[in-house]
């Protein structure tokens, strides 16, 4: 016998059924509540709103669990690589070698861009923010490729333009860099594996060989998988709800991309290292910054610490600290930035302030330091987010087309003036 839930209105009862996911999460369904009762759900950014049924990824912030496809994001950091994870994610499998090496292979082929699409580029200033000259960009494939804005395209036409979209958002992003910094544009060497063709494409110069790192493709390919889902987040939701229009995939993405833009969702890592500069340009002092934490009057709070769904740890962390301490040692860098960055980990691993309280040290706070390690400026850290997080939002998107879900259309409740009647303008007082 399937489970209800009882809703009393005016002394009216209404059953409403209660879904449960394949991981024992428990949702009430008020799908069709405003049909029986006339009444809507109140619920101030979505906080306790399942928007879809989704089988690509399961979150347990309380737990520090996060599993793509039903295989953990520990497994899949130490045994996989980006691109199988996008595969998984996407198409719902690990593919087997032959399908790898054609998927591997079809984004390959498809790395190169429009040459027009340098003009698009040349219109931005240097002083342009990257993340809406990726956006833009990315934005503009619809006019490359019309026949992407066919709501009833076929199978093999959404599979291209999903491997369009894999294969030119490291060009895209390596190309938003090069104008950040004024540097002329690299392309694409498909001798390289996916990571170290975008690293030879950010930070080749025409003046000079340049040699990949493996440990700094190999910290890259980590945090690429650890950011490429996390359920329905801003960006994510943004994605389905514009996709639901039956808007194309680069529409949807780039829809997606701005979201991510906002300095609540995507620029946490970015923060990190605004309050190291701070914390640096105060006189490095540490301890009085870990004390002004501990004080709850003093307005301030460590940048990259604790989580808004890990209420435990953030299982991405562990895995990234490693990778982080791989590429400052392998690096050498002398940063001072990156020295208080050292001291604030420490404390706040050691301090029973923040053991208590699970303040633990996050994956914006470990990828914050890798991408200021590899001297990226930080309007940058944000798109690397974008890159990384391509497959979710492509898993998201082809999962809603192939749900055929409705158009998302949320509800309000009015609470502005009622009716009242129009007044000419030499009466209004």
């Amino acid at each position: 016998m399937s489970k209800t839930a009882e809703l009393i209105i005016d002394g009216k009862s209404y059953t409403l059924p209660v879904i449960e996911g394949s991981e024992g999460e428990v949702a009430v369904d008020i799908s069709d509540l405003l049909e029986k009762a006339k009444v809507i759900t109140l619920d101030l950014g979505y906080k306790n709103t399942g928007a879809t049924k989704s089988a690509i990824t399961f979150l347990d912030g309380d737990n520090g669990i996060l599993r793509y496809r039903g295989y953990s994001i520990e497994d899949l950091a130490e045994k996989s690589n980006f691109l199988e994870v996008a595969y998984l994610l996407i198409f719902g499998e690990l593919p087997t070698q032959p399908q790898y090496q054609k998927f591997q292979h079809d984004i390959k082929t498809h790395t190169l861009v429009h040459e027009d699409v340098k003009k698009i580029l040349d219109g931005f200033p240097s002083t342009a923010h990257p993340m809406g000259v990726l956006a833009s960009l990315f934005c503009s494939q619809t006019a490359f490729y019309p026949e992407s804005l066919d709501p009833n395209r076929s199978a093999e036409g959404v599979y291209l333009s999903i491997v369009r979209s894999l294969a030119k958002m490291p060009t895209f992003a390596a190309w938003a860099y090069k104008n950040a910094v004024g540097h002329p544009v690299n392309y694409p060497d498909n001798s390289l594996a996916y990571c170290a063709r975008f690293l030879k494409m950010m930070f080749a110069l025409p003046a000079e060989q340049y040699e990949v790192d493996p440990v700094v493709a190999d910290a890259l390919d980590k945090l690429l998988i650890l950011h490429a889902d996390h359920e329905q987040n801003c960006s994510t939701s943004t994605v389905r709800i514009v996709g639901s229009s039956k808007a194309s995939i680069y529409s949807s993405i780039s829809a997606g991309i701005n979201a991510l833009w906002g300095p609540l969702h995507g620029g946490a890592n970015q923060e990190v290292i605004v309050m190291l500069e701070n914390i640096r340009k105060d006189g490095g002092d540490t301890e009085k910054w870990i004390n002004k934490a501990k004080d709850k009057n003093s307005g301030f709070r460590l940048m990259g610490f604790g989580h808004r769904v890990y209420k435990n740890f953030d299982p991405r962390a562990k895995i990234i600290k490693k990778a982080a301490d791989d590429v400052l040692n392998k690096l050498g860098v002398n940063d001072p930035v990156l020295e208080i960055a050292k001291k604030l980990e420490e404390a706040a691993l050691k301090d029973p302030y923040f053991v208590e309280r699970r303040l633990y040290p996050n994956v914006d706070f470990y990828s914050g330091i890798i991408y200021r390690a590899l001297g990226l400026p930080t309007d940058l850290f944000t798109v690397m987010f974008a890159m990384g997080r391509m497959p979710g939002w492509i898993a998201q998107w082809k999962e809603m087309r192939e749900n055929k879900e409705p158009i998302g259309r949320p509800r309000q409740i009015y609470t502005g003036e009622k009716l009242r009647p129009y007044i000419e303008m030499p009466k209004r007082g």
